[in-house]
Protein backbone atom coordinates (compact mmCIF):
# COMPACT_ATOMS: atom_id res chain seq x y z
CA UNK A 1 0.00 0.00 0.00
CA UNK A 2 2.64 2.77 0.83
CA UNK A 3 4.52 1.97 -2.51
CA UNK A 4 1.36 2.73 -4.21
CA UNK A 5 0.92 6.36 -2.64
CA UNK A 6 4.52 6.65 -3.31
CA UNK A 7 4.03 6.02 -6.91
CA UNK A 8 0.26 8.04 -7.13
CA UNK A 9 2.03 11.40 -5.57
CA UNK A 10 5.45 10.90 -8.29
CA UNK A 11 2.53 10.09 -10.98
CA UNK A 12 1.05 13.23 -9.79
CA UNK A 13 3.85 15.75 -9.39
CA UNK A 14 5.29 14.77 -13.15
CA UNK A 15 2.03 15.39 -14.43
CA UNK A 16 1.84 19.06 -13.06
CA UNK A 17 5.28 19.81 -13.80
CA UNK A 18 4.18 18.44 -17.52
CA UNK A 19 1.67 20.73 -17.32
CA UNK A 20 3.78 23.98 -15.92
CA UNK A 21 6.84 23.16 -18.32
CA UNK A 22 5.87 25.34 -21.13
CA UNK A 23 5.12 28.18 -19.09
CA UNK A 24 8.24 27.79 -16.79
CA UNK A 25 9.96 27.35 -20.79
CA UNK A 26 8.82 29.96 -21.68
CA UNK A 27 9.81 32.52 -18.81
CA UNK A 28 13.23 31.06 -18.29
CA UNK A 29 14.04 31.57 -22.28
CA UNK A 30 13.08 34.79 -22.51
CA UNK A 31 14.69 35.51 -19.20
CA UNK A 32 18.21 33.43 -20.71
CA UNK A 33 17.51 35.96 -23.87
CA UNK A 34 17.64 38.95 -21.97
CA UNK A 35 20.97 37.94 -20.05
CA UNK A 36 22.33 36.84 -23.54
CA UNK A 37 21.41 40.33 -25.27
CA UNK A 38 23.08 42.17 -22.04
CA UNK A 39 26.35 39.97 -22.35
CA UNK A 40 26.20 40.76 -25.68
CA UNK A 41 25.83 44.25 -25.55
CA UNK A 42 28.48 44.71 -22.52
CA UNK A 43 31.46 46.09 -23.62
CA UNK A 44 34.17 43.99 -21.27
CA UNK A 45 32.18 40.55 -21.99
CA UNK A 46 30.61 39.90 -24.69
CA UNK A 47 31.12 43.03 -26.65
CA UNK A 48 29.80 41.72 -30.10
CA UNK A 49 28.26 45.16 -31.04
CA UNK A 50 32.18 45.88 -31.45
CA UNK A 51 32.17 43.86 -35.06
CA UNK A 52 28.37 43.35 -35.82
CA UNK A 53 25.38 45.43 -36.44
CA UNK A 54 22.24 43.75 -34.46
CA UNK A 55 18.57 45.21 -33.37
CA UNK A 56 18.76 47.26 -30.70
CA UNK A 57 22.19 47.80 -31.10
CA UNK A 58 24.14 51.18 -30.75
CA UNK A 59 27.45 51.91 -32.50
CA UNK A 60 27.58 48.60 -34.30
CA UNK A 61 30.93 47.87 -36.19
CA UNK A 62 31.06 46.07 -39.71
CA UNK A 63 33.95 43.67 -39.70
CA UNK A 64 31.83 41.14 -38.86
CA UNK A 65 28.02 40.04 -40.61
CA UNK A 66 24.82 41.59 -39.30
CA UNK A 67 23.37 39.14 -37.15
CA UNK A 68 19.72 39.29 -38.65
CA UNK A 69 17.85 36.25 -39.92
CA UNK A 70 19.75 33.62 -36.96
CA UNK A 71 17.54 31.16 -37.21
CA UNK A 72 17.35 30.37 -40.79
CA UNK A 73 21.36 30.87 -40.83
CA UNK A 74 21.77 28.47 -37.50
CA UNK A 75 18.85 26.10 -37.50
CA UNK A 76 20.43 23.79 -35.48
CA UNK A 77 21.99 25.90 -32.20
CA UNK A 78 24.42 23.92 -31.56
CA UNK A 79 26.40 24.90 -34.90
CA UNK A 80 25.57 28.74 -33.59
CA UNK A 81 27.02 27.42 -30.37
CA UNK A 82 30.16 26.11 -31.74
CA UNK A 83 31.10 29.67 -33.76
CA UNK A 84 30.56 31.30 -30.51
CA UNK A 85 32.37 28.84 -28.65
CA UNK A 86 35.82 28.75 -31.10
CA UNK A 87 35.18 29.87 -34.02
CA UNK A 88 38.58 29.33 -35.63
CA UNK A 89 38.11 26.22 -35.81
CA UNK A 90 35.78 26.88 -38.87
CA UNK A 91 38.00 29.78 -40.19
CA UNK A 92 41.88 30.11 -38.34
CA UNK A 93 41.82 33.62 -39.77
CA UNK A 94 38.96 34.62 -38.30
CA UNK A 95 38.71 37.91 -35.84
CA UNK A 96 36.13 36.60 -33.77
CA UNK A 97 37.68 35.31 -30.29
CA UNK A 98 37.12 32.04 -29.46
CA UNK A 99 34.75 32.90 -26.36
CA UNK A 100 34.71 29.40 -24.64
CA UNK A 101 38.32 28.05 -26.11
CA UNK A 102 40.08 31.36 -23.94
CA UNK A 103 37.52 31.22 -20.99
CA UNK A 104 36.52 34.78 -21.74
CA UNK A 105 32.91 34.15 -21.27
CA UNK A 106 31.40 31.19 -18.84
CA UNK A 107 29.60 27.94 -20.29
CA UNK A 108 26.04 30.01 -18.93
CA UNK A 109 27.05 33.31 -20.74
CA UNK A 110 27.90 31.67 -23.59
CA UNK A 111 24.04 29.80 -23.20
CA UNK A 112 22.90 32.81 -23.10
CA UNK A 113 24.46 34.55 -25.76
CA UNK A 114 23.36 31.70 -28.24
CA UNK A 115 19.37 32.13 -26.50
CA UNK A 116 20.02 35.99 -27.48
CA UNK A 117 21.28 35.50 -31.22
CA UNK A 118 19.27 32.95 -32.21
CA UNK A 119 16.26 34.99 -31.46
CA UNK A 120 17.38 37.49 -33.67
Amino acid sequence: MKIRLISTAASVAALLGALASPVVQAASQSEMIAEGKRVAFHRKLGNCLTCHMMADGESPGNVGPPLIAMKARFPDKKVLRAQIWDSTSNNPATMMPPFGKHSILTEDQIDAVVEFVHSL
